[in-house]
């Protein structure tokens, strides 16, 4: 929150006892601590009518969870305490505002929230007979200074968050379609004509429509759908190869092994369909790869991964793909075992060696469309996408069996044999992604107290 707004904000904080009566201000506290389970579950009610805030708080841990928070919300603001840090209270509100923004709930919705909750609150001071009708029009008043400051408090904080949320968000959609653009392409022309390959040769097998390999989950799908068609978010070639991936997989594909493609004019066309909307697909990908140009900045110097600075962008990205598409991602946090003890023994030359070698191996065996960072030392994430705790646990798995056979090399022909420690944690739903984060550290720590070289969580 910017200097000035913030001692602004803060002198009204500290006004409010001069300008109430200490009797308002209990008495206040005492209906809202009385009537704090009623004030929640009206607020989740009214929210619950508006389809936008309906997105948000329909996950059964939000509707567990929000109304202790809501009623602990409500009994702190309304805290009639003399002595109040008024600082504390102004930084309460702004980390509720830090949470929406990265929840990415839009602040429209919360001040309508605020609005209702005003006119619960003010119902039942209505219907109060321990208030006077003087009282009752301070006791609003009172009411309506609470929420507004609370509300521009939080509202300071969400602009702040969501403008760096913002410059992140640009900056990793410039990133990630500069990631080295000529070996991207390549390797995205590669995909998509070994998704066709497949293809073909099942047609030829005369398999099943349910055998043909999905363009939507094939190397090149998976890349294009969390990758690619964020990279070039807005460009018209973008929404064309969705519409082609999406009539493959959805209108060609079914029909493919119905009994009138058992006839020979009937397959020869529907192979030409399949055929056309394949080079429709080459033919735009090469248009968006043209119109960008390389942009080196947001990776890890060292190991070439992504930064931290990205993962931010990156988490609450898949948390809305997977809200919308309703599928499910892993995140895997991983530390290298005694990684101090390599750098003490051998010199941080050995380790930077060891750590590229890491990045480089693990790179190779997670999908196009998965993500991996450096998160800084000898800490690592992966992220997979459209995914299951199985799968999951099965690449966690062969990540930390190929680390300990492999061989890291350092100067003058000497190896070294490493080993790491794993967490897992599958995206439940919840819109905010730092329980997910929080979750695979819970569980690398686990890992590492429990002996390290070992996989825990995937719950």
């Amino acid at each position: 929150m910017d200097q000035l707004l913030t001692e602004a904000v803060l002198n009204e904080w500290e006004q409010l006892p001069s300008r109430f009566s200490a009797p308002l201000r209990e008495k206040l506290y005492r209906l809202a601590q009385a009537r704090r389970r009623e004030l929640a579950d009206f607020f989740y009610h009214e929210m619950m009518q508006d389809k936008l805030a309906a997105q948000f708080l329909s996950h059964q841990q939000v509707k567990t969870r929000l109304h202790a928070s809501m009623q602990h919300w409500i009994t702190d603001l309304f805290d009639p305490g003399q002595d109040r840090n008024w600082q504390a209270v102004m930084d309460y509100q702004s980390r509720v505002g830090d949470i929406h923004a990265r929840v990415d709930v839009p602040m429209h919705v919360v001040l309508h929230g605020a609005r209702k909750l005003k006119a619960g609150i003010g119902s039942f001071i209505a219907g109060d007979e321990g208030f006077t009708d003087t009282e009752r029009f301070e006791a609003q008043s009172l009411v309506n200074a609470l929420m507004d400051l609370a509300m521009e408090s939080m509202s300071a904080a969400y602009a702040s968050s969501h403008d760096r949320n913002s410059r992140a968000e640009e900056s990793y959609r410039l990133f990630s379609i500069a990631q080295n653009v000529a070996a991207e392409k390549e390797r995205q022309r590669a995909a998509l004509l070994n998704w066709e390959n497949d293809l073909m040769f099942e047609q030829a097998m005369g398999h099943t429509s349910a055998q043909m390999p999905k363009i939507g989950a094939s190397e090149f799908g998976l890349w294009f759908r969390h990758k690619g068609s964020h990279a070039f978010q807005g460009a018209p070639e973008t929404i064309a190869i969705q519409n082609a991936m999406q009539h493959i997989d959805e209108v060609l594909l079914p029909i493919g092994g119905t009994a009138p493609m058992q006839n020979g004019a009937a397959r020869l066309q529907h192979l030409r369909d399949l055929r056309e909307q394949a080079k429709t697909i080459a033919f735009h990908l090469e248009r968006l790869f043209e119109q960008h140009s390389e942009l080196e900045s947001g990776r890890d110097a060292l190991t070439r991964l992504l930064s931290r600075k990205f993962l931010s962008v990156v988490m609450a990205k898949e948390v809305a793909y997977a809200r919308r598409s309703n599928t499910r991602f892993a995140v895997l946090t991983i530390d290298i075992d005694h990684f101090k003890s390599i750098n003490d023994q051998y010199g941080h030359e050995a380790g930077d060696m060891v750590l590229q070698q890491f990045a480089a191996l693990i790179n190779n065996l997670i999908r196009a469309g998965d993500y991996a960072f450096r998160l800084g030392g000898e800490e690592f994430l992966l992220l997979m996408v459209d995914t299951t705790k199985e799968a999951a646990l099965r690449v966690a798995e062969k990540i930390r069996k190929e680390v300990e056979k492999e061989a890291f090399r350092l100067r003058q022909d000497h190896t070294l044999r490493i080993t790491v420690s794993i967490g897992i944690a599958l995206h439940d739903g919840h819109p905010d992604y730092m329980r997910t984060l929080r979750s695979a550290d819970e569980a690398l720590y686990e890992a590492k107290s429990g002996g390290r070289n070992r996989v825990m969580g995937g719950g």
